[in-house]
């Protein structure tokens, strides 16, 4: 019997899919685990089932020893991952991806509906209990119907998200390392081009790419600079993909309309330039808060877990 740590609270299904084969010792507590305290409970343990708030670095790996096989993080992204480390040291990492595609992409296109429609900023006016009325030019938006959606990283979450925006009417361009499958491509009436392009030719312009040291700061200035004023950035993937700096300023000048973010440069902290802004809708990381999401994504970490336990491939392998 192997011994798995659990680096915080997960669904219970997970956790009991785990305890019947392996000695489990799982953290339960409100917050998030303290450091310190997440280095002495991985000490000889033999799996890790990470979260995203846990940074799986060098020093947590040699922490936790030479018959660790297996880091098992509950989320699609991994940069809270030090891949090539665990890679040193004979330790497969994995992710989930595929089961939060939906939600994700959900969480997108409402962000979309947020920022475009102004409809944050209206729930927070009526909820103020400030006087308002009907009027013509009453808090007037953007419709969908016959723009372009750029989108950043075609991946699942992308062409999920693609394929809302399909429905609403609007056009695809993107954004990607490789060409999308020619089906899917017809499907969407998707066209790929460049990042400047892409930027340049959007009315919203919707990031779905990982996170790394090429994808860090993406979105600056300069490309804040070349989208349309009456453009909208929405981020889902991973906050530093965005300068916050910049888009707080891009924001507050007009030179773009609008932003949806459900991720933050430094989160969970949000930019304070962001926070008195109108035209932002901001969100705490919601994009796979569904009770049918999370529990997908903890079993298929567990699976994960119990693969490389028993010397098999895992479902979903990073390294």
């Amino acid at each position: 019997m192997s011994r798995v740590v659990v680096t915080g609270r997960i669904p219970d299904t997970a956790i009991e899919k785990l305890r019947a084969e392996h000695e489990v010792d799982a953290w339960s507590g409100p917050e998030s685990i303290r450091r310190d305290e997440l280095l002495r409970r991985v000490a000889g343990a033999d799996a890790i089932v990470s979260l995203l708030t846990e940074r799986v670095d060098a020093e947590l790996l040699d922490a936790a020893g030479p018959q660790l096989k297996v880091v098992a993080n509950v989320a699609v992204g991994y940069d809270n991952i030090d891949v090539p480390a665990c890679v040193e040291r004979g330790v497969v990492a994995t992710n989930t991806p595929g089961v939060l595609t939906d939600a994700t992409a959900d969480i997108a296109f409402g962000l979309i509906l947020m920022a475009t429609r102004r409809l944050a900023e209206g729930e927070r006016l009526i909820r103020s209990g400030q006087a308002w009325k009907w009027g013509m030019f009453f808090l007037l938006g953007s419709s969908l119907q016959g723009k372009t959606l750029g989108v950043v990283g075609m991946g699942g979450i992308g062409q999920a998200t693609a394929r809302r925006a399909k429905a609403f009417g609007m056009e695809i361009v993107y954004q990607s390392r490789s060409e999308l499958d020619p089906t899917i491509a017809a499907e969407l009436d998707a066209r790929r081009v460049d990042l400047e392009e892409l930027l340049s030719v959007s009315d919203v312009v919707s990031l779905h790419c990982p996170y790394g040291p090429a994808t860090h700061h993406l979105i600056g200035a300069e490309q804040l600079a070349t989208m349309k004023s009456s453009a909208f950035l929405v981020n889902t993937a991973r906050g530093p993909i965005v300068d916050e700096d910049a888009l707080a300023t891009a924001l507050r000048e007009g030179s773009i309309a609008g932003a949806g973010l459900d991720v933050y440069e430094h989160e969970p902290r949000v930019h304070p330039g962001l926070l008195g802004l109108d035209n932002v809708a901001l969100l705490p990381h919601l994009g796979s808060a569904t009770v049918e999401t999370r529990t997908a994504m903890a079993m298929l970490a567990a699976d994960n877990a119990l693969a490389v336990l028993s010397g098999e491939r895992p479902p979903a392998a990073i390294s």
